[in-house]
C-alpha cells in the first residue's frame, strides 16, 4: 500500500525539490520508502507502505531500458498468474513485488492490462521516449485518485494535498461540489471542493500526451438478473468469498480482520478463519453501556472462531476533539460521514497489532443491505397518500419527544415521510444525506443548480430498486465508504482490504434477482441464507446498526464546546455561503431538543473545520440560479 503523485511539467522547469515536496506530503500512506522519477516533461514519486516483497518493491520501478517507470498504489491479487504468463513472453523479472507485475503487464498490453488485474489499484506510468503520462484506478474505486489540469499541465496524487502543494493551484471552493456535499454528506465523482481538482472515475484509465487528456472506461458492471435457484446463487457466493478472503490475506506482514459482529464482518472473520492456519486477530470498536453498542455480538464471534480479540471503547471520555481535528487535517476533503470518528479509533487500534486487514465493506452495496431500499419501496404506496396527509404526519412526529439514540423511531418516521414529499430519485437521496433542495434553499444565501439528476446514468438492467443499489455502488460506495476507509487507516500507515468487492463477486451481484437481495424485510438474502448454518442465529437475526456515533447526543455534551467554537456567526458570515439565522436557528433547535440535527451539524462542523486547515477561498456567487424547492421544510 501506498500514496502516489506527480505532474508534468512541459511549459516551464519546475523546481527539483518539488516532486520531493508532493510525495513527502503523502508519507503517512507509505512511512516505508520514498522514491521519486524526473524525466524532461513528468515528475512522479512514491510513498511505500512494504506488504509484499519488504525487501526487493521500492518505488518507482523501471522498465530494463529505464524508459518507462511506475509509481503504484495498491495490491495486485493474482499478480503470480499474471507473472507466469509476462515470463512465458519472456520478462525477467528482479523482485517479487506486484507493482514490477503492473509494470511489465503495461509494457506488454498497454492499457488492455488494467483489465487483467484483480485488485485494488492507482497507478500512474510515464513513458519518457513518447512523453506520455498513464493514470488508472481499479474497479471500484477502493483507491482514491485526484487529478488537475492547468493549462496544458496535468497534476495528480492520491490525496488532494499531493496537489494543493503545487504554488500555481488555486485553493478555491468548488461551489457545486459543495451543494452535492450538503445534499449527499459526501462528494461525489467526478466533483471535489476544490475548484480544477477532480476525481478520476472508479474504473477508467487516463493518458496525457502533448498537453492533450484523453479517458476510457476498462471495466463497467452490467445489471442483468436472471432467474436462478437461491440454492445456486449460494453455492456459487461461496466459492467466490472462498477465493477472495483467501487472496485478500496475501501478506508478507501481520494482518487481521475488523469486526463489529454484524453479517458482513462476521462473514469475513468466518472465511478468514477457514483461509489461516494461525490464529486470527480480530479488531472492534464499543459503545458500551449504549443501546447500540455491538459488543456482545463481537465477542460472540471472536469466542466461536477462538480468536486474538481487540477492541475500544469509544465514549466521550476518548479525546474526541483531537480526533476530530486530526480527521480534518488527514481526510484532506471533508466527508459529512461521522461513522469516520470510530473508523479513526479502530484504524489507531489496529495498526497496534498488524499492517493490514480485511473489512465487510461493500456487501451492503451489492446485496441490498440498507433500510434506504425498503423505504425507497414503501415510499412508492405511500405516496398515493395525499400530501396534506403526510405533512400532518410530519408535524405530529414533532410532538414526539426527541431520543438521544444514535438513530430514533421518531428520527426515522419523519425523515421517512419527509422523502416522501420528494421525487423517488430525490428521496433515495435524502433517505441517506443531509439537506433537500428546499432546505439547502433556507440554508444557503446563494442555492446553485447542482443537479442530483446528473448522478443517476442509465444503467440498462438496473430498474426499480436495482436501480438504488447501482447509484450506491457508483456514488455512496467509492465516495463515502471507501474514500472513508482509506483516509482513516491510511492515516496510520494500516492497509484494509474490502474482500467482498473483488470484481467477480461485484459482477456476480449483478446478476442477481432482486428477491436474492431483498426478499419482504429480509435484506441481503442471499448472504444471510448463506452464512444461516455458518454463524450465530443472533448475528443473523440481528438488524443492521450503522457504524456511527451518537452525534445527536455528543452534540448536548462532549462536543457542544466544539461545536459552538466553530459554527460561530462570525465563521458563517466570513464564507458568505450560508444565512447566519438558519444555521443559528439549527443549533437551537438541536441544543433546546426541538429536534435532531446532529447528523447535519456534523457535516457543517466538519466543512468549517476543513475552510479553515486548509485555507479554502469561497468567492462570491456569480449568477446563481435556484434549486427546485421541495415542501420538506428544515426550520418550520
Amino acid at each position: 500500500m501506498c500514496g502516489i503523485a506527480g505532474f508534468t511539467h512541459t511549459s516551464y522547469r519546475p523546481d527539483p525539490e518539488r516532486i520531493q515536496r508532493a510525495t513527502m506530503c503523502l508519507r503517512h500512506r507509505g512511512p516505508d520508502q520514498q522514491g521519486v522519477a524526473s524525466g524532461v516533461a513528468a515528475s512522479i514519486g512514491a510513498v511505500r507502505l512494504s506488504i509484499i516483497d519488504l525487501a526487493g518493491g521500492e518505488q518507482p520501478i523501471y522498465s530494463d531500458d529505464r524508459d518507462t517507470v511506475i509509481a503504484f498504489n495498491g495490491e495486485i491479487y493474482n499478480h503470480a498468474e499474471i507473472r507466469i504468463e509476462l515470463e512465458a513472453r519472456g520478462h525477467r523479472f528482479r523482485s517479487r513485488c506486484d507493482t514490477e507485475v503492473v509494470l511489465r503487464a503495461f509494457l506488454e498490453w498497454d492499457t488492455a492490462a488494467f483489465a487483467r488485474l484483480r485488485g485494488m489499484f492507482a497507478a500512474a506510468l510515464w513513458c519518457e521516449s513518447r512523453k506520455r503520462l498513464v493514470l488508472v484506478r481499479d474497479r471500484v474505486g477502493i483507491k482514491p485518485l485526484y487529478i488537475c489540469r492547468r493549462g496544458r499541465e496535468l497534476y495528480f496524487g492520491s490525496e488532494l494535498k499531493a496537489i494543493l502543494v503545487h504554488p500555481e493551484i488555486e485553493r478555491k471552493l468548488d461551489r457545486q461540489g459543495f451543494e452535492h456535499y450538503l445534499s449527499f454528506n459526501y462528494v461525489p465523482c467526478p466533483y471535489t471542493l476544490v475548484a480544477g481538482i477532480g476525481k478520476l472515475p472508479p474504473g477508467h484509465w487516463l493518458e496525457w500526451k502533448d498537453g492533450e487528456v484523453r479517458s476510457e472506461a476498462y471495466w463497467r458492471v452490467e445489471f442483468q438478473p436472471r432467474p436462478r435457484p437461491l440454492g445456486e446463487a449460494k453455492e456459487e457466493l461461496d466459492g467466490l468469498l472462498k477465493a477472495s478472503v483467501r487472496e485478500h490475506m496475501l501478506a508478507d506482514v501481520p494482518l487481521g480482520v475488523w469486526s463489529s459482529g454484524g453479517l458482513d464482518s462476521s462473514t469475513m472473520v468466518h472465511y478468514a478463519s477457514q483461509a489461516s492456519p494461525a490464529q486470527l486477530k480480530t479488531f472492534s470498536v464499543s459503545f458500551l453501556g449504549r443501546s447500540f453498542d455491538e459488543s456482545r455480538y463481537f465477542r460472540e464471534i471472536a469466542q466461536r472462531y477462538g480468536t486474538d480479540h481487540h477492541e475500544f471503547d469509544l465514549n466521550p471520555q476518548a479525546d474526541l476533539v483531537t480526533a476530530i481535528e486530526q480527521i480534518v487535517q488527514f481526510a484532506d476533503e471533508p466527508s459529512a460521514d461521522a461513522g469516520a470518528l470510530p473508523v479513526w479509533f479502530l484504524s489507531k487500534m489496529t495498526r497496534e497489532h498488524v499492517t493490514v486487514a480485511l473489512s465487510g465493506e461493500g456487501a451492503d452495496e451489492l446485496f441490498g443491505g440498507y433500510y434506504t431500499y425498503l423505504a425507497d419501496r414503501y415510499a412508492r404506496l405511500l405516496r398515493w397518500t395525499p400530501a396534506p396527509l403526510r405533512k400532518l404526519g410530519i408535524n405530529l412526529l414533532k410532538l414526539w419527544p426527541v431520543s438521544d439514540e444514535k438513530i430514533s423511531l421518531e428520527y426515522k418516521l419523519k425523515r421517512f415521510l419527509e422523502g416522501s414529499l420528494l421525487n423517488a430519485d430525490e428521496a433515495h437521496v435524502y433517505w441517506n444525506g443531509a439537506f433537500s433542495g428546499a432546505q439547502k434553499q433556507e440554508l444557503l444565501r446563494h442555492p446553485g443548480n447542482a443537479n442530483l439528476a446528473s448522478l443517476y446514468e442509465d444503467w440498462p438492467g438496473a430498474q426499480g430498486i436495482n436501480r438504488y443499489i447501482r447509484f450506491d455502488q457508483s456514488n455512496y460506495l467509492p465516495d463515502d465508504i471507501l474514500y472513508k476507509c482509506d483516509r482513516m487507516s491510511m492515516a496510520h500507515s494500516l492497509e484494509v482490504r474490502p474482500a467482498f468487492l473483488d470484481h467477480r463477486i461485484v459482477e456476480f451481484a449483478a446478476t442477481l434477482p432482486l428477491e436474492h437481495k431483498i426478499k419482504g424485510s429480509s435484506l441481503k438474502h442471499v448472504l444471510r441464507e448463506l452464512m444461516r448454518d455458518k454463524l450465530p442465529p443472533s448475528v443473523i437475526q440481528r438488524g443492521k446498526e450503522g457504524f456511527d456515533i451518537p452525534s445527536h447526543d455528543w452534540f448536548r455534551g462532549p462536543l457542544r464546546a466544539l461545536l459552538l467554537d466553530t459554527l460561530t456567526p462570525e465563521a458563517i458570515r466570513a464564507t458568505g455561503l450560508f444565512h447566519e439565522e438558519a444555521v443559528a436557528a439549527l443549533i437551537r433547535m438541536h441544543m433546546e431538543r426541538r429536534a435532531n440535527f446532529g447528523f447535519q451539524l456534523w457535516g457543517l462542523l466538519i466543512f468549517f473545520l476543513w475552510i479553515r486547515q486548509w485555507n479554502i477561498q469561497v468567492e462570491p456567487a456569480a449568477n446563481p440560479v435556484s434549486t427546485d424547492a421541495s415542501s420538506v421544510s428544515l426550520l418550520n
